[in-house]
């Protein structure tokens, strides 16, 4: 497993009348953060709060293209983002606990935290298509080109995680420095991730290390 510690390279926040951020999207424009009693958007560019749903949202936070997903106690919502409206209620994976949210493949993968486990969702039903164990505390789910991270936060300390989607085997991890938590996680469909920072209010960027062939490429490079 290849363990390194995570370089961050951009922080947002606190926001205005935000105390906590638990999920976080990204829509390819905004990235969306749950905090509370709404769903918040900046701009990434500016770190400006561009717009805000009043929706319970206090875990996890997806966007399939089109839609928001929100995990709000024992159910998950599919809103609409541009009228803030509901659209849909699925019941959440065994009513509460649920942290991370993310879609990938046409399903909704759910953080599950204290059972430790990733759990592959019908965003149609809600029914569970099968399980990923974890050994540790699961915060934020995303997808990454086809990797699966997820974060962790126990004792007070957090990281983020690629595992084998199959088997739930650590591929490598990235451990965030002392006293930085992890809540929402989501790719930006790059190389960075977007990191919710829990009670801090913050949300943090992430640089994804780069892969032996993308180092291969720039080294040949130069």
């Amino acid at each position: 497993m290849n363990k390194s510690t995570a370089k961050i390279v951009r922080e947002y926040g606190p926001f205005p009348g935000v105390e906590s951020v638990g999920g976080v999207t990204y829509d390819g424009q905004r990235v969306w953060i749950a905090a509370g009693d709404k769903l918040n958007a900046f701009d990434p560019a500016s770190g400006e709060t561009l717009r805000s749903i009043d929706v319970a949202a206090r875990a996890g936070t997806a966007f399939d293209g089109q839609h928001l997903f929100q995990i709000a106690g024992d159910r998950i919502q599919k809103i609409d983002p541009n009228s803030g409206s509901v659209l849909a209620t699925i019941p959440a994976p065994d009513g509460d606990g649920n942290s991370g949210l993310a879609w990938a493949e046409g399903s909704l993968w759910v953080g599950r935290y204290r059972d430790r486990k990733i759990l592959q969702v019908d965003p149609q039903t809600g029914a569970i298509i099968r399980a990923i164990e974890s050994n540790r505390f699961v915060t934020g789910v995303t997808w990454n080109d086809g990797e699966l991270w997820h974060a962790t936060w126990e004792d007070d300390a957090s990281e983020m995680r690629r595992v084998d989607p199959r088997t739930g085997e650590v591929l490598e991890s990235l451990e965030m420095p002392p006293g930085l938590t992890v809540s929402g996680l989501e790719s930006d469909g790059g190389d960075q991730f977007f990191c919710g920072g829990g009670n801090s209010g913050k949300v943090r960027v992430v640089r994804r290390p780069a892969r032996d062939t993308e180092v291969s490429v720039e080294s040949a490079s130069k």
